[in-house]
């Protein structure tokens, strides 16, 4: 049996379109920070195994299906939302580790343009933009979205793999 304030959290996150704050949570809800870190919690065990699990980027926390369910997500969707072409991949790849990036940087690192590529991954929704660098030019930002999340399975970017730089240095979210 759950309890009341996680009953509440689990409704206003099934509802919610976009990811929510803790302290939204606790605004809407009307209990405590505390009470609803103990209904996360609460939350998240009860999904333990279920097609279901909350996924949160730093404090905002969303519900999204399971990784394990991918298969039955991808025949409802349409596979081609999560297909994704060794371009697309690399670029994405790139974003993911170095956001918040520009276009020009991305194509640096890849060494071919990214126009198209950056253009079908934001139609798919796997990176959207995240402001403008101030810089000449003013350049566009992008970063990775919750579907991206979703669609690979992670529960935030912490999850993302380490990956080593040519010059021998850990790169990730929480890399030292």
């Amino acid at each position: 049996m759950r309890s009341q304030t996680a009953s509440a959290v689990e409704a206003v996150l099934f509802v919610a379109e976009k990811p929510v704050s803790r302290g939204e949570l606790a605004k809407i809800v009307g209990a405590t920070p505390r009470q609803v870190e103990a209904a996360l919690a609460e939350l998240a065990e009860a999904y333990a195994g279920s097609g279901l699990r909350l996924a949160h980027d730093g404090d905002d926390w969303q519900l999204v299906t399971s990784p394990e369910q991918a298969t039955a997500v991808a025949a409802y969707l349409g596979v081609d939302r999560l297909r994704v072409s060794p371009a697309s991949l690399e670029t994405l790849a790139v974003i993911a580790y170095r956001q918040p990036v520009t276009r020009a940087e991305v194509e640096a690192i890849r060494g071919v343009n990214c126009d198209q590529t950056i253009y079908t991954l934001m139609q798919r929704r796997l990176i959207e933009e995240r402001g403008r660098r101030e810089a000449p030019g003013r350049p566009i930002l992008y970063g990775t979205t919750w579907e991206f999340l979703e669609c690979f399975g992670l529960a935030s970017l912490d999850e993302l793999p380490r990956a080593l730089t040519p010059e021998g240095a850990i790169t990730g979210p929480s890399a030292p």
